[in-house]
């Protein structure tokens, strides 16, 4: 990982040295990664979702390019549409879920990166992304997914 960003274009539809990785349903394409940040370009299909979660490390941001996200915000459900920035604060507990009947593209990022690009390369390398390895590498990447609400 580049520890300063260098002047450059990644081209739409591409990621940063090619790269695109399958995250629980998810399509990532690394736009940018440094120490400092890490952005990309996420498409969630109809259904899918990032489960309730912490970064004790990191704030982050999704800026909503088409589509409707319903997100779980500490301890309010919130909705948010095209056009819209999320913040999440380091810390505070978060989930992100495509419930639309359209496919949802945003452009992420957090600051600092600390061991994120490393989790999504992980994961995106596991044969299964069963959810017991998927939580259990997540922790010792600095992400503490929460368990789930009664009668879940």
């Amino acid at each position: 990982m580049r520890t300063e960003e260098i002047a450059g274009i990644t081209p739409g539809g591409e990621g940063f040295e090619g790269v695109r990785l399958n995250i629980l349903g998810q399509v990532y394409v690394p736009k940018s990664v440094t120490e400092q940040c890490f952005s990309w370009h996420a498409t969630f299909p109809v259904g899918t979702f990032v489960p309730p979660h912490i970064h004790p490390t990191q704030d982050e941001y999704i800026y909503m390019l088409e589509g409707r996200f319903d997100l779980m915000l500490g301890e309010e459900e919130v909705v948010a549409h095209a056009g819209d920035l999320i913040r999440m604060p380091k810390g505070m507990p978060h989930g992100i879920f495509n419930k639309t009947d359209q496919p949802v593209k945003c452009l992420f990022w957090v600051t600092p990166t600390r061991k994120l690009y490393d989790l999504f390369w992980g994961i995106h390398s596991m044969a299964e992304q069963e959810p017991g390895a998927v939580v259990a590498l997540s922790a010792r990447h600095e992400v503490e997914f929460l368990p789930p609400p009664p009668g879940a």
